[in-house]
């Protein structure tokens, strides 16, 4: 079968589509990298100024922090090592459309999972924080009968995460693939067509892979923030 991998145990048959093995190769990739990056930053030199592996991981955390630094201010530390490594296991699949491959997160079942990640997290934060009598109390604000629309703009924030990631980023791969074709429908001038497809390659890989992974982080911790605004006080 292809784009995947098909796994037969026992009578069962597991389909692992291909942008989920990416996924995971991403993940195990970024989580080295970090570990190897966490020992670099550990020895370094606090009075020398960084070079090397130091400066570009420094630059990396700068960069994860200033994104979610805005909503959370204070707690930034606290969810950094989470945001930070599913925000750079983010951006490198959305890059991969540079290579030839599916970016993971124009898989829908992907995009779903991590949407779904934010929403637990920022409910279980709020109960955490505020107890069931201070979310009921939030979900039936400013009175009772207002409960189910409430839940629907619950419900509303993953859905809405998901459809955004996966529709921008699918969007992306079909517009190049058809770029493409068109490359070689335009022979013998496609000579000319492929000087203007790294300027394309440029908005719907480079520029759509970082705004996506920036609005995906921006409105999870906007959303968290209010979830953790009792540890602010």
């Amino acid at each position: 079968m292809g784009d995947g991998v098909l796994i037969t145990l026992g009578g069962y048959e597991l389909f692992i589509h291909q942008t989920i093995i990416i996924w995971a190769g991403v993940g195990i990739l970024v989580c080295a990298l970090l570990f190897w990056g966490g020992t670099k930053l550990k020895h370094a030199d606090p009075t020398k100024p960084p070079t090397g592996a130091v400066l570009i991981f420094e630059t990396i955390v700068n960069l994860c922090s200033m994104v979610v630094k805005g909503n959370l201010n204070k707690k930034t530390w606290k969810f950094l090592p989470y945001f930070g490594t599913i925000m750079i296991m983010m951006v490198i699949s959305n890059l991969l459309g540079l290579v030839g491959l599916q970016p993971p997160t124009s898989n829908l079942s992907l995009a779903m999972v991590l949407a779904i990640g934010m929403f637990l997290l920022i409910h279980i934060s709020d109960i955490k924080n505020h107890g069931l009598k201070g979310k009921w109390k939030a979900l039936t604000d400013p009175v009772p009968f207002l409960l189910p629309l409430n839940l629907i703009g619950d419900i509303a924030f993953p859905v809405s995460l998901t459809l955004r990631l996966f529709g921008n980023m699918l969007g992306g791969s079909i517009i190049m693939g058809l770029v493409y074709v068109l490359v070689k429908a335009a022979m013998p001038f496609t000579g000319i067509m492929l000087t203007i497809t790294p300027f394309i390659h440029m908005y719907f890989d480079i520029f759509t892979a970082f705004m996506q992974t920036y609005i995906f982080f921006t409105l999870a911790t906007f959303f968290l923030s209010d979830a953790v605004d009792a540890e602010e006080e």
